[in-house]
Parts: structure tokens; sequence; C-alpha cells
């Protein structure tokens, strides 16, 4: 991530400084990049015990990550609203690495339109558009 200024920006790499979500509800292990407004990218590493990964849970990774992205700031909430053309796949393999990503489309005060992509080994395996509801909610 680049400031304006052309300088690396310095962030907190850790998904729970961010979002209210924990274990078990946080599916994000680390940020590898944030461009607070525009992008965001993270890891995700699918548990390592015997059952698949539900694919439904991805959507839920990129909405976590959107939120981060949109600019989410303490005593903020964040609500998914809505996905939209959702490709997803059959499962997630047990102990694989997922790259979740995150780019913001458009913001209109504090609904959000996001599109995320969930890659393993630079493979795309899910893509959704989201609709994010980010800032104080009443």
């Amino acid at each position: 991530m680049r400031s304006v200024s052309g300088e690396a920006t310095l962030f907190n790499p850790d998904p729970a400084a961010y979002l209210p979500h924990r274990d078990p509800f946080l599916f994000l292990d680390r940020i590898t990049s944030l461009d607070s407004g525009v992008a965001a990218t993270a890891l995700l590493q699918a548990t390592a015990d015997e059952r698949p990964m539900p694919p439904i849970l991805l959507i839920e990774a990129m909405a976590q990550l959107g939120g981060i992205a949109a600019g989410q700031r303490e005593g903020e909430g964040g609500v998914l609203a809505a996905f939209d053309r959702a490709e997803l796949p059959a499962a997630v393999s047990p102990g694989e690495r997922v790259t979740v990503a995150v780019r913001i489309v458009k913001g209109f005060g504090t609904l959000f339109l996001v599109e995320g992509t969930a890659e393993v080994n630079g493979a795309v395996i899910a893509r959704a558009s989201l609709t994010l509801a980010v800032g104080v909610l009443q």
C-alpha cells in the first residue's frame, strides 16, 4: 500500500483490530495490504480438520475485509446488506490457504459497493459483488 506521497503507510495486519468479530466468526487471519477506501487483501487459512470449509463463508470473509477496506473506524459497525453475482466453489479443502481481495467500487454515504475475490494458488475460486453498510449503525 502506498500513500498519496508515494511513501509506504503502516497498518495493523490483525483483522481483530478493525472488527468486533472473534473466533469462530472472524474468518480472516492476516491483512496483507490495505489502502483505506480503495482496496485490501488478506489471508485465510481453511481449518486443517477433516471437514471442508463451507464456501458461503468466503462471502463473509469478503464482507469482513470489505468493511476494513471501506475505512471502518473504532466504534463503528458494519452489516452485509446484500450480495450479488456470487460464484462459489463446491467446497474449500481443509488446510488450503485462501487469498481474499476486495475493491471498493462505489460509496454512497454509509453504503459501499464492493467486488471481492478468493484465490487458492493464484486461481480464482470465488467472486461476488457485495453491498455493505458501514458506519455508526443505529
